[in-house]
């Protein structure tokens, strides 16, 4: 039996890169996995077909992010799948590639509905079915703590927004047994990577980044989430994980 067995997990932008690798991972620990997809279902069914090859449980379900009424209604999808919530990993987030002086208004604030409004509501109207004693992981970003791709300061904002509702909701179900810590990737090999496979050079520049001299995995990232979800992480909560491969040092 995995260490999760008998848990119902939910994973947001489980569809592809990093939340796919959470999604599996969870799986093969022995979670249920509902896996979210905003718009690509071929690609959440993928993920659900991955997981049950494994010897998992999995299901998909569909809602964008950043809407009105995206998490009741992704909540009510939820409902009609599962009964109660063990682990919550807001994954789903977007970013824009818009300097300071060129990104506009409506750019800025998809950015923050879906990175930050989403997890806050998603949370709250999911704190009822998380049972006491669960797991909720916010995927953050090495972005929100340094400056070193301010191109993407609308994205690096509302992470580091995150990061402090992960530091407060951790208060406010702390009483419940549940914890609430924060996940913080680097540069990491997905799909929004891909050119950097055609590019020697911008890739050895992104390995140069990090302490351990490479490109992390979304297994890797998996792995801390794993941690974080398990019986082992029960007294770590409100804190941020630095998962960059050391690219803050």
């Amino acid at each position: 039996m995995g260490v999760l067995t008998g848990k119902t997990a939910l994973v947001t932008g489980a569809s592809r890169g990093i939340g796919r690798g959470i999604a599996e991972r969870l799986g093969r620990d022995g979670a249920r996995v509902a896996v979210h997809y905003g718009a690509n279902e071929a690609a959440a069914k993928e993920t659900v077909a991955a997981i049950e090859a494994a010897g998992g449980e999995a299901f998909a379900i569909g809602q964008e992010l950043g809407v009105p009424g995206d998490a009741a209604a992704l909540w009510a999808a939820f409902d009609a799948r599962a009964d109660g919530l063990d682990i919550l990993v807001n994954n789903a987030g977007i970013g824009a590639a818009r300097s300071f002086g060129t990104i506009d208004e409506a750019e800025f604030d998809r950015v923050f509905a879906v990175n930050t409004k989403a997890p806050f509501f998603l949370a709250r109207l999911g704190a009822d079915r998380l049972r006491d004693g669960g797991r909720i992981v916010n995927v953050s970003t090495g972005l929100s703590r340094t400056a070193l791709m301010p191109d993407l300061i609308a994205y690096s904002m509302s992470k580091g927004a995150l990061d402090v509702f992960t530091r407060d909701l951790s208060k406010v179900l702390g009483p419940r047994g549940i914890t609430v810590n924060s996940v913080a990737p680097g540069i990491v090999a997905t799909d929004n990577t891909a050119w950097l496979e055609g590019d020697e050079e911008a890739r050895a520049r992104a390995a140069a980044y990090s302490a351990l001299g490479g490109i992390g995995s979304t297994a890797e990232i998996a792995d801390v989430v794993a941690f974080l979800v398990s019986d082992d992480a029960r007294w770590v909560t409100g804190t941020w994980i630095d998962a960059t491969g050391g690219s803050l040092t």
